[in-house]
């Protein structure tokens, strides 16, 4: 039977809007209207006057609930992750594989493809950061790890056949004809932990790099006489560019610059997430490195960044205390955007007919109530009454 949700406040293309209701058949919306038209002969579900919104969208998952993709690239280590992200309003999400050895992309790849397969709830497709990255911007990478793509990696990064790959690399580490193969082969490509100049980021723009991952951080600063990555990254209206607010990776004060520079259509929220989301753990094992939580982020013995302890609905409420932005701003960041980003702007990322039923739930707080996969919610799914999470992050 069709679910018909009411009495909520509705995010639209043009921003909240009460007295709407939202009718969800299968695994689809199929009607947003008023409540006397959409509900007819479905099962109502009140909303008590909470916020619903798309379902957040985070390209950019390390782990989560004590897991970590690089440990153990699989179907189950994705479906761990998603769930522990889930009670952040996460509804689709990319599992992050940082720089390894190429059997490990094998193996990343794979488990995804098993993922998807398996229909875990969430997945998306897979992100490989690396390991054709700068050393010289390697950050938390290990260094052994990184080398320059050569056919067998091509072949690799182009083999997932189902879902999204993202892939982030430096430009200079490869050339522009070798980002053309990859856009062509329909890899998503973004420029990161990188050194660049202006032009070499600019040649590889022209052949079809389309994204920036964590802005600022892990690439050449922009100065007075070389505009560098975040030169590029600002100059050009098309590309996209995901961000932290966390307070901690970039200065707030840095990132509202960088909004005035670009339309906010092509910023998106990321987490950069690592297994300390959803966990009662405070540290973890990145590739023999002791990682600690202090302070609220992710960082070695030497205080180098290692990801984040940030979640998705943190992350919108970061967007409007740090940055000064809309609820539909920050909402359009955490979902359609990356939808479009992705390359799934016609099924994902909206609350309009026709889109996968994909939602989240807030009060006014902006913490997260509950959540909709294709239609499905976390009661439904198994996971409780509801997924509050204030009682699981803090």
């Amino acid at each position: 039977m069709d679910v018909a949700l009411i009495n909520g406040l509705v995010m639209t293309d043009d921003g909240l809007k009460p007295g709407l209701a939202v009718r969800l058949s299968g695994d689809r919306i199929v009607a947003v209207g008023p409540a006397a038209e959409v509900a007819v002969n479905a099962q109502p579900r009140d909303l008590a006057g909470g916020l619903l919104l798309p379902g957040f969208i985070d390209i950019q998952v390390n782990g989560g609930g004590g897991a970590l993709f690089n440990d153990a690239p699989t179907a189950q280590t994705i479906a761990a992750i998603g769930q522990a992200h889930r009670r952040f309003g996460t509804t689709g999400f990319l599992p992050t594989l940082i720089s390894d050895e190429l059997t490990a992309v094998e193996a990343a790849i794979a488990g995804t493809r098993a993922a998807i397969a398996g229909g875990v709830p969430g997945v998306l497709g897979v992100h490989i950061e690396g390991p054709f990255l700068n050393p010289k911007r390697k950050g938390i990478h290990e260094l052994s790890k990184l080398r320059r793509i050569d056919e067998a990696a091509f072949e690799l990064l182009t083999s997932l056949e189902t879902g999204r790959t993202l892939v982030t690399l430096a430009p200079e580490t490869t050339n522009p004809e070798m980002i053309g193969r990859l856009v062509a082969a329909d890899v998503v490509v973004s420029a990161g932990h990188t050194n660049a100049s202006y032009a070499t980021v600019r040649a590889a723009l022209d052949r079809g790099l389309s994204g920036f991952t964590h802005l600022f951080n892990a690439m050449a600063p922009l100065s007075s006489r070389e505009p560098g990555v975040v030169g590029a990254a600002l100059d050009d209206a098309a590309s996209w560019c995901s961000i932290i607010v966390d307070g901690r990776h970039v200065d707030p004060v840095v990132l509202r610059i960088a909004l005035r520079c670009k339309s906010h259509d092509r910023f998106i929220l990321v987490t950069d997430a690592m297994p300390s989301v959803g966990s009662d753990s405070i540290s973890f094992v990145l590739q023999g490195k002791t990682i600690a939580v202090r302070d609220g982020v992710c960082v070695d013995e030497h205080g180098t960044l290692a990801g984040s302890d940030l979640d998705m609905a943190s992350a919108v409420r970061n967007a409007g205390a740090l940055l000064g932005l809309s609820l539909a701003e920050a909402s359009r960041m955490a979902s359609r955007n990356p939808a479009e980003f992705l390359g799934l702007g016609d099924v994902m990322g909206r609350i309009a007919p026709g889109y996968r039923g994909d939602l989240v739930l807030l009060n006014q707080d902006l913490h997260v109530l509950d959540t909709w996969i294709g239609g499905v919610d976390a009661a439904m799914a198994g996971l409780g009454d509801g997924l509050p999470d204030r009682a699981a992050h803090g």
